[in-house]
């Protein structure tokens, strides 16, 4: 005949791994995602219907190393006066031209330093060789 032991009490699942799997994948998400909203830089491209030019000159050339407006090198500061002179109102359209050594992040500076200067209809064009 045949002998069997005493049935033993079924051993219940541990929820521990379970829990640190659900805790290591919370801490990944919470790492690799964009907290924050993203901002945008509102630009209308030069030959749209939006950017209708009048009035004097404003070209703003950026190089990697320096801003120019209609050929002369300024600074953030005397570049603004310089535009708030040669416009009526924020709303006249600034056109903006890279170089093309130029980083983007130096193009969104000066549209940034624009906006914040009240500029609202910037152009961007690209330089022609």
């Amino acid at each position: 005949m045949f002998c069997f032991a005493s049935p033993r009490s079924r051993r219940r699942v541990s929820l521990t791994p379970m829990i640190d799997v659900v805790f290591l994948l919370l801490i990944f998400f919470m790492l690799v995602s964009r907290f924050g909203v993203e901002h945008l830089v509102p630009v209308s491209l030069a030959s749209s219907e939006a950017a209708t030019y009048e009035g004097p000159p404003r070209l703003i050339d950026v190089t990697p190393s320096e801003t120019l407006l209609n050929g002369v090198v300024l600074e953030p500061r005397p570049l603004l006066l310089e535009l708030v002179r040669l416009t009526e109102t924020g709303a006249d359209t600034v056109v903006i031209r890279p170089s093309d050594g130029a980083s983007v992040q130096r193009l969104v500076d000066v549209v940034t330093l624009l906006e914040r200067a009240g500029f609202t209809s910037v152009a961007i064009v690209e330089a022609r060789e």
